[in-house]
């Protein structure tokens, strides 16, 4: 079996479009399907990136055309009679995102799923790939984490489809670094030409690098990876590959080359987001899912177990960062108290199991919509609380000699290693194997049930001590201690400003707004029969003493005077105090 080839170039960055040409070798086949994948790995939901190609003709050797069918919204039928042939394809590139593909004046990047046409009938033959760019373009800089062939030109090979298309494609202009970690090269990538601080974000990035490496231990998976982050204006979003991750951050959130001081919260959680991609390396990319395997790509591919692998991974990108230093305790309680508040106020955590809410990705986490809050939880954030609560309760039960770094060396050396995949069953049979730790009546509450996790039950064992309290204002987002203002009747929705008055966009159950009847995409224009936007309306509520007051909505084109009842704000912003230093200094490095 002979290569695939592919040719991907730059065709149009004012119509953003690629051109790809894919050379078909000879085969035993009268006729190949031709396909590209309905999801990308990682991002669970079916985007159809076949709406995207625009053109798609082929050819044989002879450059005689060939026929060529759409049998479905994502796969063709090509009649090559055993011959080789070339397909030639133009694709629109204008999503920026980390899920597909982008292409404008600075830079074009590029998932596979979202360019390469897979041949079913030769998932397995090897795919050489090609980057042409036209010699206006030859300052543009082209990276990516495949197997490079030609070092004087973008010439690369990947050992089949399937590794084709988890090394995500850069060309253009951009900001380069990279950092040497025990024998381990982590390289730096900036779209644009804004100058960012790569040599502090490098130096901070090498003991999340270290602890990672250390956790799991050698031999490495990978011997160069890539950080590949798209500047925006204002996105946002990380995407695991085996060898390199894609990154979408607001440029002007990131130091500055001549900038220093201190770590800014925006800062920090672009540290805490590389350290989540990095710790997918493992723990998900090769540690995964049995059914993620070889997944499906035409259609849904249903796991109960997200909950482990962003969960899990959620835990640890916050806590590396206060291991290494890059945060303080308090910096790190205080993000762990945000991450709870935010679990608190989701009342979708009673209706909706973390193994239920893996499974229903697909349709409910990546398709929120005004109701979400109300009756789906998020396997990320109740995950990493879960995985909070497993090492307490590991470190309890074993008197401090097991805890989830056990679990997760474990877990890699008996499913990851090898890439096995895991059953769905995996954390209690891996605690009760490894540790003889029965962890079955907890996770059957917490994760399969819908019960919160009881951290104040094993916090004293690491010197803290959970509170909740009024949130100060709708903004709020706890994580620290209360301050003397603060919210006292809440609205019972999310708003945003209006040309006049607010917009409701959810209504939180139980809530006023709700006992009110009030409705997303209400008009709030009027309290008391005070025109109001959100400030005036928060101080109206807070001030009175009024059980019930007049509150004024355009409803579709309809004028209407509500009752809205006045609720004191409930216990619902959570926050850490430490009670013993040194048992929490403790834990952090042990």
């Amino acid at each position: 079996m002979t290569s695939l080839r592919y040719d991907i170039s730059v065709l149009s960055r004012s119509q953003h479009t690629f051109s790809v040409t894919m050379t078909i070798p000879a085969t035993d086949h009268d006729v190949l399907v031709l396909a590209l994948p309905a999801w990308i790995p990682g991002s669970y939901m079916v985007r159809d990136f076949a709406r995207n190609i625009i053109t798609l003709n082929a050819t044989n050797a002879s450059g005689e055309s060939l026929a060529v069918e759409k049998t479905d919204k994502q796969t063709w039928s090509l009649v090559t009679n055993k011959q080789a042939a070339s397909v030639i394809y133009t694709v629109y590139a204008f999503d920026l995102s980390v899920r597909a593909a982008y292409l404008n004046d600075e830079y074009g990047f590029v998932n596979g799923t979202s360019v390469f046409l897979e041949v079913p009938a030769l998932s397995n033959a090897t795919c050489e790939v090609t980057v042409s760019l036209p010699e206006a373009l030859d300052h543009w800089h082209v990276e990516t984490s495949m197997p490079l062939t030609d070092q004087n030109g973008a010439h690369y090979l990947c050992e089949n489809y399937a590794e084709l298309i988890d090394h995500p494609l850069f060309m253009g202009e951009c900001v380069l670094d990279s950092v040497n970690v025990d024998g381990a090269e982590f390289v730096f990538l900036f779209s644009g030409n804004t100058p960012i601080n790569t040599k502090r974000i490098c130096e901070d990035m090498v003991p999340v690098c270290q602890h990672h490496l250390s956790l799991f231990g050698k031999p490495y998976p990978v011997d160069r990876y890539i950080f590949m982050t798209l500047l925006s204006d204002a996105g946002f979003g990380g995407l695991e590959h085996r060898s390199s991750t894609a990154l979408l951050y607001p440029r002007f959130d990131l130091p500055l080359e001549r900038e220093g001081g201190a770590k800014t919260d925006q800062y920090v959680t672009f540290l805490s987001l590389c350290c989540h991609e990095l710790f997918h390396t493992w723990h998900v990319k090769r540690l995964r899912p049995a059914v993620f395997l070889t997944p499906d790509l035409s259609q849904e591919v249903y796991t109960p177990q997200l909950w482990i692998y962003e969960g899990f991974t959620s835990f640890y990108d916050d806590v590396t960062l206060a291991r290494t230093g890059l945060i303080s305790p308090e910096k790190y309680l205080e993000i762990v108290g945000q991450n709870l508040t935010r679990l608190q106020v989701t009342k979708g955590r009673f209706k909706q199991s973390v193994a239920e809410s893996s499974f229903d990705a697909w349709t409910k986490f990546y398709k929120q919509d005004a109701s979400a809050p109300n009756n789906i939880v998020s396997y990320y954030t109740k995950g990493g609380i879960i995985a909070f609560g497993l090492d307490l309760l590991l470190r309890r039960a074993s008197a401090g000699k097991f805890s989830l770094d056990n679990l997760m060396q474990a877990l890699w050396r008996d499913y990851g290693a090898d890439e096995k995949g895991t059953p769905d069953d995996v954390i209690e049979k891996v605690c009760q194997s490894e540790f003889n730790i029965d962890v079955s009546d907890y996770l059957q509450k917490v994760v399969y049930g819908y019960e919160d996790v009881p951290l104040n039950d094993w916090l004293a064992d690491i010197g803290l001590c959970l509170h909740t309290r009024p949130k100060n204002s709708a903004a709020d987002r706890g994580g620290v201690p209360p301050s003397p203002a603060y919210q006292k009747h809440p609205l019972g929705a999310a708003i945003k400003s209006a040309d006049l008055g607010v917009t409701v966009q959810v209504v939180f159950e139980g809530g006023a707004a709700d006992l009110a009847g009030l409705q997303v995409n209400d008009k709030i224009i009027a309290l008391e029969g005070y025109v109001v936007g959100d400030v005036l309306l928060q101080r109206l509520l807070n001030q009175t003493d009024k059980t019930e007051l007049a509150i004024t909505v355009i409803r579709d084109g309809r004028l209407l005077t509500l009752k809205l009842p006045v609720i004191e704000e409930r216990q619902e912003a959570c926050y850490f105090t430490i009670e013993d230093k040194e048992k929490l200094a403790e834990w952090l490095t042990s």
